[in-house]
């Protein structure tokens, strides 16, 4: 075989293996931005489920458009971040909570004695979603986050106006095991929060997923939620993360801040 026709051969197999390398690398691209596209999509929808506004048939996007306004809390002073001060990561639109923990200027590290849910960093800032009815605020859709067994879940909790009734749970991302730690998807342990209450008189976050189920007749029963049968770590770990996240690393100074609003409007009213 001629030195011709072996660099020939070689340059046409450089070219079929280029060609195949931009092929694999644009369907990989394709791929991914689909993938993120029916990520945000299914957050959108738990978003709609925790609030009770998910119907079959629905336009989700139209719903959440037109029904949920998302605001940025800082979690520290628990107020609503100005419009003005949002920029490229500080967006409800394009706001990220795995990327905002890890950021140097927009996530924090937890103290190990403070870090029930055991995520070691968290967003200084967090997106929450408020339902409106009528331009006032019916339910306030705030995420969490926190281990379980085997896996880090991502969810919704939402409270009624009162900022202190359970109306729903729900989570969109999680690898615990089907059938145990899993069940955290089941409707029907998803329902029982319905109505709980969140804090105690004395102001502490009552609400506890216990290990068994809860005694109807037990003065705490109110606060309490059934813990999942054969995962007894996903359920420690659901109870750490809400605690977490309704006490003073999280929500807590937020909620403190609008439950003493809406008393001072109620009384000037």
């Amino acid at each position: 075989m001629s030195n011709d026709s072996t660099k020939k051969m070689v340059t046409v197999a450089l070219g079929v293996c280029l060609v195949c390398s931009i092929l694999v690398s644009t369907a990989a691209v394709a791929l991914n931005a689909r993938q993120e596209k029916n990520k945000e999509s299914d957050k959108i929808k738990n978003i709609l489920i925790a609030g009770e506004l998910m119907q079959e048939g629905i336009d989700v996007k139209a719903v959440f458009d037109s029904k949920v306004q998302p605001e940025i809390v800082n979690l520290q002073s628990g107020e609503f971040l100005p419009e003005s001060d949002y920029n490229a990561k500080l967006d409800p639109a394009t706001f990220n909570v795995k990327v905002m923990a890890d950021d140097p200027d927009y996530g924090t590290a937890i103290p190990a004695d403070k870090d029930l849910a055991r995520i070691r960093r968290m967003p200084k800032y967090m997106t929450i979603y408020i339902v409106k009815v009528n331009d006032q605020a019916e339910k306030y859709i705030l995420p969490i986050y926190g281990k379980g067994l085997w896996s880090t879940l991502y969810g919704f909790l939402a409270l009624n106006s009162d900022l202190q009734t359970i109306e729903g749970i729900t989570f969109y991302e999680h690898g615990e095991t089907p059938g145990l730690g899993g069940e955290v998807d089941n409707p029907r342990w998803k329902e029982i929060w319905k109505g709980k209450q969140v804090f105690r008189e004395n102001g502490e976050v009552g609400i506890t997923v216990i290990k068994g189920q809860v005694d109807p007749d037990d003065p705490d029963a109110q606060y309490e939620v059934d813990g999942l049968s054969g995962s007894t770590l996903t359920t420690r770990g659901l109870d750490a993360m809400v605690k977490f996240w309704l006490g003073d690393s999280g929500y807590g100074p937020f909620i403190r801040g609008h439950r003493i609003q809406k008393e001072e409007i109620n009384e000037q009213g």
